[in-house]
């Protein structure tokens, strides 16, 4: 018989550093025992994203997730089934979309803002990692990340986290810090403090395969 794959959720806010903490995670493991769903892939078209007053699309709110495919897909791969999802590009026209390949493995991994504010994703993991960081450095981390990979400009940047990153932080993604199993540090003078939390995570992990 088969044995059931170990479900890890980790959340935090935008910029808290979730990639960094994954790549470290998924580079401790061969490809074959870890699968890894971003939810960053479940948006919704950009045509179909509610806008504010001053019409300006909301990335940050629990609506402009496709949660129900999202749930469908960890439906999937606990029932050993492979999975292809188109790659979620957030209006960015100088990249192309890949095909992304879900592979069943005896880990599999959730990221996203909103995972643990599913009430049903939240209760299929078996762990629940949060992903923490003081807001001036994911404010930092955002204004990069979104300059180079979204092509958004720094006023654009500025407005967005302003009127919907930190709101839906406050509202949708910290009450759920202290449901956590494990708070991950992620600030920039704890550098060692994450380092022994990856180490505690992978270490679990290994025991588990």
């Amino acid at each position: 018989m088969q044995r059931k794959p170990y479900f890890v959720g980790i959340t935090g806010g935008s910029g808290s550093g979730k990639t960094y903490f994954l790549n470290k995670l998924l580079n401790a493991f061969n490809e074959n025992d870890i699968c890894l769903i971003s939810q960053d892939n479940y948006y919704y078209p950009i045509h179909q994203q509610q806008k504010d007053e001053n019409g300006i699309e909301n990335f940050d709110i629990p609506e402009s997730i496709n949660n129900d495919e999202l749930l469908a897909d960890i439906n999937e791969l606990k029932a050993g089934k492979t999975v292809n999802r188109e790659e979620y590009l957030f209006n960015n026209s100088n990249k192309k979309a890949n095909i992304i390949t879900l592979t069943p493995a005896p880990i599999i991994v959730v990221e996203g803002i909103f995972t643990f504010h599913f009430k049903k994703v939240r209760n299929a993991m078996d762990l629940k990692l949060f992903v923490d960081a003081k807001d001036i450095l994911m404010l930092k981390r955002r204004i990069y990340r979104d300059a180079k990979e979204r092509g958004y400009d720094l006023e654009d940047v500025l407005y967005r986290y302003e009127h919907h990153v930190e709101p839906a932080f406050t509202k949708f993604i910290k009450p759920y810090k202290q449901e956590a199993d494990l708070i991950i540090p992620n600030h920039i003078n704890e550098s060692n403090q994450l380092e022994t939390a990856i180490n505690v995570v992978v270490n679990h992990l290994k025991s588990i395969i």
